[in-house]
């Protein structure tokens, strides 16, 4: 792939300057409007395909057959979003870069004046598509590397996405992390510090994650991945996910006791525009976002969640750090849909 002239370069650094401290603005002002409100989602995760190209053995949040949802579907369903006041929209899969029209909800997103963000495997990022990104106004992007050298588990590997890697240096004005997993199905932890020191080496931030079992809990990390958890983690402080203190307690098998938002703070947007608790808890609350009012919001805010003390979906962890420190919860986990519905003035009515 060509280098970009000197004259490219300096555009190039000018324009991701601009779009980082853009960027860092706008997320201290969601923190501070996260720490004055507890009335707004923080973050929500929207699927707009659930396909996926790969097959990694331990994921369960793709097919090989699902369609692209119709754009103008997934506008309504970010204006829905923008009505309840959130201030990140994730875009996830499934393989979002699978979806024809990306780029337009990412446009769609930042004219709310929400923070964009994509998690990807980066397999089908190319310069072009990368430009694109710049243009509609990307945020953030993670693709999250599984090993140095694909196996059967997992494809997501250095090898086969360094030159991926090196696109997104040479062309990204978006902020980039690198999150390397460790845990049971990885059979070379040691990739994982490999994995991080390259996107620092590549000017990303870098963090670590530890691989669930299919309910999103925790499965304990062995000694020596402690060791390299904790590594990778001060290696990883530049990030703007680094708020992540809780997995020093999910590596080491210990019970986290904090206050699971979902369903309130962080919302997870599925194919079919249901709202779930978070990918590894589909199936609750389960309510169409079409009809997801404040109510709903505050009713969720304040229930517990039994699946909290092992969790390891790290974004609803930090999400929750907002208001670890406010309003007990009260209310018992899993009520059932028909009695949480009606509520009165859905969104978009009001």
């Amino acid at each position: 792939m060509p280098e970009p002239g000197g004259n490219e370069k300096m555009n190039l650094a000018v324009r991701r300057k601009l779009r980082f401290v853009n960027t860092r603005l706008r997320e201290w002002r969601m923190i501070a409007k996260g720490l004055a409100s507890k009335r707004h989602p923080v973050l929500a995760h929207l699927i707009p395909i659930r396909r996926c190209n790969l097959s990694c053995t331990y994921c369960n949040e793709f097919d090989s057959f699902s369609k692209p949802i119709a754009l103008e579907e997934l506008f309504h369903r970010v204006d829905l979003l923008a009505t309840l006041g959130t201030t990140i929209i994730t875009i996830s899969g499934g393989e979002p870069l699978l979806h024809p029209h990306l780029e337009d909800v990412v446009r769609r997103i930042r004219r709310h004046g929400i923070l964009a963000g994509l998690i990807t495997n980066g397999y089908l990022l190319t310069p072009q598509r990368i430009e694109h990104l710049n243009r509609a106004g990307l945020d953030h992007l993670q693709i999250s590397i599984d090993n140095v050298h694909p196996d059967e588990v997992s494809k997501k590997s250095l090898k086969v996405l360094d030159r991926k890697l090196q696109m997104l240096s040479r062309f990204a004005i978006f902020q980039v992390n690198i999150n390397s997993v460790l845990g049971s199905p990885v059979r070379h932890p040691y990739d994982a510090l490999t994995v991080a020191r390259r996107a620092l080496e590549l000017g990303f931030t870098s963090t670590v994650g530890i691989l669930h079992d299919h309910d999103g809990q925790l499965q304990p990390l062995r000694e020596h991945q402690q060791e390299l958890f904790s590594q990778i983690m001060q290696m990883g402080k530049r990030s703007y996910a680094r708020f992540n203190l809780f997995q020093k307690n999910i590596s080491q098998g210990i019970a986290n006791d904090w206050r699971c938002r979902a369903g309130s703070r962080y919302l997870y947007i599925c194919e079919d525009g249901l709202v779930h608790y978070c990918s590894q808890q589909r199936g609750f609350p389960a309510i169409p976002l079409a009809i997801y009012t404040r109510e709903h919001l505050e009713h969720e805010y304040h229930t517990q969640k039994t699946c909290a003390p092992h969790c390891t979906v790290s974004c609803v962890q930090q999400v929750a750090m907002l208001d670890n420190w406010r309003s007990p919860q009260t209310r018992p986990a899993f009520v059932p849909v028909e009695n949480l519905l009606p509520f009165p003035n859905p969104v978009g009515e009001n």
